[in-house]
């Protein structure tokens, strides 16, 4: 098998010619490595290689997974993986001890029989919808190398449209899988609150962020969710599995569904044109598939919101911060972290618990709302970005007069993404166009939260109508 061929299957597809004994693992990452080594030092996707360990995996014997001999990377924050360090972007962890244990989430992809083979550059802390740090440099784009490939996942989302893998692991609390599948061209999910388990770690934010993938095909992210989604004793929030695997509902039609489209971006006040004219497309092509389709709005101050809900980052990032300091017996010092991780911790040290308690009542008064409007709809439609993949350099979580400034840059690009994560609903960004400049552009919709299986049914429904996969970028080296 050569990298073209290799580029022609996602996950299920290779897992089904190693079953078949049509091509061995060691084959297939052989190939992942080979492109790893054409594409890295451009890209700068991965930051951690684990090319002998998974060679060890291999020779060991693998389980006989649904996934077996699928190379596969891990995002390098929010999960651990034994005898591996974990830096999530930033100086301080460079030289971290490796991990005694497996995530949960690291135990089921073994279990799978996944092939991981390195970890994936993410911004400091996953700070940033831009993967660009002072500790491991800049990720980017394959669709345009100047631009950003998104974030948090950024080095995921890179590495997957470039081919390394079909698929990989990111996490998202604020829109950190939607945000670079929007920016790369892939297919991104983000399950409802609790379908994920988050041990050992747990979610430091208390129920935003959540562990799942981007992938090439709606298939591979449903069946990486069938295979990740049993809870863990000791879990603060968690679902039950589905009683039919996700990945036979990305074959099952949704029925006439109820859109409600959004035009008007929640965190910011307008959208590029590019993305508008992508997203009124989006709407016709679900009313071609008979769905009702109908102009939304969702009645809540989301710039209030985007104040309240700071507390709570700011004083998480303090605690992380302060904890370490404490281990290492030294204070974190500017040349220690990035300069909004800085500013972070020292105005976090100050919040007061009545305020981080006023920021959670945020939370529960947008839940109610959206709740209301799920009442109404089914699915809400929206443009995942207000941008196209912003160039390099914009994003950067360095250089700031302040940290209102970056803010305001930040919304601009990533403007609906964040309300799913506080509610904890499930929300998918399909690619569904590209711009005339040729970078792609993602389609947001959202359910209900626990709904995760009609988003899946109407993503497999969008895949058949306009499907995506043989849309790869070709500035890099076929």
């Amino acid at each position: 098998m050569n990298f073209e061929e290799y580029r022609r299957y996602d996950a299920i597809g290779l897992a089904a010619l190693v079953k078949k004994k049509q091509v061995a693992p060691g084959e297939l990452l052989e190939i992942a490595l080979a492109r790893l080594d054409q594409v890295n030092g451009v890209l700068n996707s991965v930051n951690t290689d684990l090319r002998e360990q998974a060679r060890a995996a291999i020779a060991a014997g693998l389980p006989d997974g649904p996934l077996k001999g699928v190379p596969f990377l891990l995002k390098d924050i929010g999960i651990v993986m034994k005898g591996v360090r974990t830096c999530a972007g930033s100086r301080l962890f460079k030289n971290s001890a490796p991990a005694t244990v497996d995530s949960a989430l690291v135990a089921a992809y073994r279990k799978a029989g996944l092939v991981l083979f390195g970890k994936t550059n993410t911004p400091e802390f996953g700070m940033s919808a831009a993967t660009e740090t002072v500790a491991f440099g800049d990720t980017r784009n394959p669709w345009d190398i100047n631009r950003t490939p998104g974030g948090s996942s950024g080095g995921t989302s890179s590495a997957v449209s470039a081919g390394v893998t079909p698929a990989s692991h990111g996490n998202d609390g604020g829109g950190s899988i939607r945000i670079p599948a929007a920016c790369c061209g892939l297919f991104g999910f983000k399950p409802s609150r609790g379908r994920v388990s988050a041990s050992p770690l747990g979610d430091a934010s208390c129920g935003p962020t959540i562990n799942h993938a981007l992938t090439r095909s709606v298939r591979d992210s449903a069946l990486l969710l069938d295979i990740s989604c049993e809870p863990v004793p000791g879990d603060f929030y968690w679902l039950s599995p589905p009683t039919t695997p996700f990945v036979k509902a990305v074959n099952n039609t949704p029925g006439k569904l109820r859109i409600g489209y959004l035009p008007q971006p929640f965190m910011w006040d307008e959208i590029e044109a590019p993305v508008r004219a992508a997203t009124v497309d989006a709407a016709r092509l679900c009313e071609s598939l008979g769905h009702h389709v109908e102009e939304a709005t969702v009645d809540f101050d989301f710039r209030a919101y985007r104040r309240a809900i700071e507390p709570i980052y700011l004083s998480s990032m303090a605690l992380m911060l302060d904890a370490e300091a404490k281990r290492r017996g030294a204070p974190i010092t500017p040349d220690d972290v990035e300069q909004m991780a800085y500013s972070c911790l020292e105005d976090g040290r100050h919040i007061k618990g009545t305020r981080v308690m006023e920021a959670y009542g945020v939370y529960y008064a947008m839940g109610q709302t959206f709740a209301d409007v799920f009442q109404k709809y089914d699915v809400l439609l929206q443009p995942t970005l207000g941008q196209l993949p912003v160039p390099v350099g914009t994003l950067r979580t360095h250089g700031w007069p302040d940290r209102e400034t970056y803010s305001d840059a930040l919304y601009r690009f990533m403007c609906n993404t964040q309300p799913y994560n506080a509610i904890g609903a499930p929300a998918m960004s399909v690619p569904l166009a590209m711009s005339e400049s040729g970078l792609p552009i993602g389609i947001h919709f959202a359910a209900k939260p626990g709904n995760d299986a009609l988003l899946f049914q109407l993503a497999g429904q969008l895949e058949a109508a306009r499907p995506w996969f043989d849309r790869v970028p070709r500035e890099l080296p076929a």
